[in-house]
């Protein structure tokens, strides 16, 4: 543990992604905590977002070509799906790496361009992302949670959720196409 209390980075399985959890300093006032510090992260943000979700709610798989993520949960907790499309772009690899983990409060993940992601908030998430590039649309690219040929194993969204045992999804995430599809439409 480091002199401000947090936890060393834990390296993930796929390459440029890593973890971590963000220092709370509580007292009977309430709490503080550095979210980023310059030094600690090698990325330029140029904006950051608050995202709430329901219990119950999936949002993804989304991949950028031009954004590096970095998600804070601040508060609830999700079950994160990471999946590396890098070796399908570039022709490396015959198939997509997949991650999962959950995070809880303080939490935090480094997402690197190339990597899709997702989560499924296992209670009320409130997730803080820092972002390198600014939200204009053309980056917005993504496949189905459910692809079959990526085999992500979500678990059940219980209770919480509207439609019985299925994830709550947006319009969006409802209607992406497979894994194949998206890649055969950027290799084209």
């Amino acid at each position: 543990m480091s002199d401000d209390g947090r936890l060393p980075p834990a390296i993930s399985t796929l390459a440029g992604v890593t973890y971590g959890t963000v220092a709370r300093l509580a007292d009977e006032r309430g709490s503080f905590r550095e979210l980023w510090r310059a030094s600690r992260i090698d990325a330029s943000f140029v904006q950051a977002n608050l995202s709430t979700s329901a219990a119950g709610v999936l949002r993804g798989l989304h991949l950028h070509r031009r954004q590096l993520d970095h998600w804070i949960v601040s508060a609830g907790s999700a079950f994160v799906a990471l999946v590396d499309v890098r070796p399908l772009l570039d022709g490396t690899g015959p198939s997509a790496l997949v991650e999962t983990r959950l995070l809880g409060p303080d939490a935090w993940v480094e997402i690197p361009t190339g990597v899709a992601h997702g989560f499924l908030a296992i209670e009320p998430l409130e997730l803080i992302y820092l972002v390198t590039n600014e939200y204009d649309g053309t980056d917005e690219l993504g496949f189905a949670w459910d692809d079959p040929a990526v085999g992500i194993a979500w678990p059940s969204a219980g209770r919480a959720a509207t439609h019985g045992e299925r994830p709550i999804l947006s319009d969006r995430d409802r209607s992406n196409p497979s894994l194949a599809e998206l890649v055969a439409t950027l290799r084209g």
